[in-house]
């Protein structure tokens, strides 16, 4: 299987999970953004290593780098391998020069590990395909229409039960709308229930 290169575009806290954060990758060479749902402590591990943060102790991910380091084990890559109801899986690929093992791993441990080694981040095609977001622009014509859907649009009760009464093209609507307010939570919300009409 042909594995697509990711980055990280951004980390922002969760607007509907109190003690969440949202990890946004993005293919290389492509606008499809690819949102996971992590918790406080991997968040806080993955923005130390961005920011470049030297603890006074270290943390987990840098004792796993040390104790590999010191087993003369190198990591090559992180692959978000696998989307299973919703729950993204993640490898850590790594080699000691004789074999090649793969680790299973949630994604926000194995990305704040690869961020320790400053290795490339990877998943699949079919990954991107069913979990991906992807901004559609606006023409003019459906732009006059943007107050009328917003009006359509307001909260009525919970956002599942909301979005299961709306069509394709308002939810379309919806995730641009999301996506340019950069609340990628919501968008991964619209996304799944775009994905379950499917």
């Amino acid at each position: 299987m042909k594995k697509i290169k990711l980055e990280i575009l951004g980390l922002s806290p969760s607007q509907s999970q109190a003690g969440s954060f949202a990890l946004v990758l993005g293919e290389e060479l492509g606008n499809r953004r690819l949102p996971i749902i992590i918790g406080v402590f991997e968040a806080q591990a993955i923005a130390v290593q961005i920011e470049n943060i030297v603890p006074n102790r270290p943390m987990t991910h840098d004792l796993f780098k040390s104790f590999a380091d010191g087993m003369n084990y190198t990591l090559k890559e992180i692959v978000i391998s696998d989307l299973k109801e919703g729950i993204f899986y993640a490898k850590i690929v790594c080699t000691d020069s004789l074999r090649e093992v793969e680790i299973d791993a949630r994604p926000s441990d194995a990305i704040a590990i690869g961020l320790r080694f400053d290795i490339p981040i990877f998943t699949y095609e079919a990954i991107l395909s069913e979990a991906g977001i992807v901004s559609s622009s606006l023409t003019e014509d459906e732009d006059d229409d943007d107050d009328a859907v917003k009006e359509t649009l307001k909260p009525s009760g919970t956002g599942k039960d909301q979005m299961r009464d709306l069509s394709f093209d308002e939810l379309q609507r919806m995730l641009d709308d999301a996506l340019a307010k950069e609340d990628y939570e919501k968008a991964a919300s619209i996304r799944d229930e775009m994905g379950r009409r499917n």
